[in-house]
């Protein structure tokens, strides 16, 4: 695998699976949701060796160290020889929280809940 110095972020986040897609890495960039060494990056800011990654998806901020760069796609097993999981425990446990607490599927055009309906929801604490 080719190996450079000057390698974007939006193609190391695509290259190490964080993103399905290079757009998806480049929109995740502009709206504000990745962070180098804690500060907000741009697509085209360059990644080094040691950077840490903070990537906000879905309001859980997810944590990697680089350990080394590619700008190649790399198969799913071989991730972990170029990022390192720092994710802390906190935030992993919003994404256990979330699993548990099932949404509520309003079917299309039926408005909104009723008193009553409210009511209910709040009973089993599925709304505030």
């Amino acid at each position: 695998m080719m190996k450079k110095n000057n390698i974007r972020i939006d193609k190391f986040l695509w290259a190490v699976r964080l993103c399905k897609t290079r757009k998806i890495a480049c929109n995740a960039c502009t709206k504000k949701k990745i962070k180098i060494n804690t500060i907000v990056s741009k697509p085209s800011k360059i990644i080094n060796i040691g950077d840490s990654i903070i990537f906000n998806k879905n309001n859980i901020f997810y944590k990697y160290a680089v350990i080394q760069l590619t700008e190649n796609r790399l198969p799913a097993k071989l991730v972990s020889d170029y990022i390192i999981d720092q994710t802390p425990q906190i935030e992993l446990d919003k994404l256990k929280i979330k699993n548990i607490y099932p949404r509520i599927i309003r079917e299309k055009g039926t408005g909104r809940p009723t008193k009553k309906e409210r009511r209910t929801l709040k009973k089993y604490k599925l709304i505030n």
